[in-house]
């Protein structure tokens, strides 16, 4: 894939339901196609030559379609733990379109993919840690499914 070439998206907010309350708890971003596309669609663009770029583009497409529906619950957005290489420096255009478009950081979570194989667990644990230093929730996004199983939580420890 070309590495200039443009990456159209947009996303479905799904509803994360809190069972106790019935409320809703938080959204979670999922990628789209452009006109509803599916996932798959958009995913099956990427590849290392613009992984880091897509990755960039999904925090800062959600978080714009998120405040331009009302979403005053938390945003849980997917992320590439293999694209981030400094979160310190991988975070900047989340905080930035955090604070363009008025949503508190406070109400970002950030979920690993499933499909996605992370290289270095350190690095993944590294990655968690400084997004919560940030002010940001974490998550393992759809635990039990694909590579989000007991070793990743294990090595990751939430607690």
């Amino acid at each position: 894939m070309d590495v200039a070439a443009p990456i159209s998206l947009a996303f479905a907010f799904q509803p994360i339901v809190d069972t106790a309350s019935a409320a809703n708890f938080a959204c979670e971003a999922l990628v789209r196609g452009p006109n509803g596309e599916s996932a798959h669609s958009v995913l099956s663009q990427i590849d290392e030559s613009n992984r880091y770029r897509f990755d960039q583009l999904c925090r800062t497409t959600a978080i714009a379609q998120a405040v331009d529906l009302n979403i005053e619950s938390f945003l849980s957005i997917n992320f590439m733990p293999n694209a981030v290489y400094r979160p310190e420096a991988c975070i900047r255009s989340t905080f930035e379109a955090a604070e363009k478009y008025g949503f508190p950081i406070d109400r970002i979570i950030f979920e690993t993919v499933e499909g996605e194989n992370v290289i270095s667990r350190p690095h993944l644990v590294d990655i968690f840690k400084a997004y919560k230093r940030f002010g940001f929730q974490t998550a393992i996004d759809d635990f039990g499914a694909g590579y989000s199983g007991l070793t990743l939580w294990w090595i990751f420890n939430p607690t």
